[in-house]
């Protein structure tokens, strides 16, 4: 009899089980063939797909840990960009990198956009190109400007947290309420420089949603990342190139390259494209802070 093969369809149902696993409770998960310990690493003692086995090594670290994870996930062109000038990204990533961002989608509690990606793409920011739940969705709206139809709010296939500066609470409250939007409303503090990233993670937390995919836009990942409050960057780069456009990252000039983060990084190749994981908890302390 030939001997047995994991598929990638089983890989990622092992996945699926494996991000639902109790980690504060266990140190290791085992079914079957396979067998997955705590930060992610793993044994199948059956034969396995080659796409499997990139599967659950890209996979795993994300959901083999009781610690929470606060990542994000850009896709970008050979030159850096994210978007064309007038903000077109439709889409910068080939098939295979759109059900990765599925897959991280499916692996986390909530998926956290600004109010710019909102009102330009009026994303769904739901799970369709794998199986699994569907993420709280989450949208940073500071001012309170995002435009009243959209999506992730008159849609109910999915729980939508809208987060405003205090002074619009009031009024977002009334307006859901209005127009019979499932959304909730929460208040955040809204500074000179705009809302602190770690407040965001925080009340997300309270709410206990620990695993949290940044999504987009660029800016908004810029503010996560600058702030330290990025555990990994899942950044998927493709063999384009826009010229001119919209940046990937935004932050603070730095003077010399001593300054610059140099995270742990993995990389693996999805289709055309090449994903680079880059594991921000171990940048040294002279990085941009």
């Amino acid at each position: 009899m030939a001997a047995a093969t994991l598929s990638r369809a089983q890989a990622w149902q092992h996945v699926l089980r494996v991000r639902r696993f109790d980690w504060q409770r266990g140190f290791s998960y085992q079914h079957g063939s396979i067998s997955i310990t705590a930060g992610g690493e793993w044994h199948c003692s059956d034969d396995i797909e080659a796409g499997a086995s990139q599967l659950l090594d890209i996979m795993l670290p994300l959901v083999a840990r009781a610690t929470p994870l606060v990542m994000a996930q850009l896709g970008q062109s050979l030159d850096g960009r994210i978007a064309t000038e007038c903000g077109a990204s439709y889409y910068v990533t080939g098939e295979e990198g759109l059900v990765h961002l599925h897959a991280l989608r499916a692996v986390v509690d909530a998926v956290v956009v600004g109010a710019g990606t909102v009102a330009m793409d009026d994303p769904k920011l739901t799970v369709r190109h794998v199986t699994g739940d569907h993420p709280v969705r989450v949208v940073l709206d500071p001012r309170g400007r995002v435009p009243e139809q959209r999506f992730v709010f008159e849609d109910d296939s999915a729980p939508t947290l809208h987060l405003v500066g205090q002074a619009h609470v009031a009024r977002w409250q009334a307006c859901h309420e209005q127009h019979g939007h499932d959304v909730s409303v929460c208040g955040l503090e809204v500074g000179e420089d705009g809302v602190d990233p770690r407040a965001v993670v925080d009340l997300l937390e309270r709410q206990g949603l620990t695993r949290i995919l940044v999504e987009g836009g660029g800016m908004t990942i810029s503010r996560f990342l600058q702030g330290g409050c990025l555990d990994r960057l899942h950044s998927m780069v493709t063999p384009m190139i826009i010229g001119s456009g919209r940046p990937t990252l935004t932050l603070p000039v730095i003077e010399c390259l001593s300054q610059a983060m140099r995270p742990t990084a993995r990389h693996y190749t999805l289709g055309d494209d090449v994903l680079f994981d880059l594991d921000f908890t171990t940048v040294a302390e002279t990085g941009i802070n």
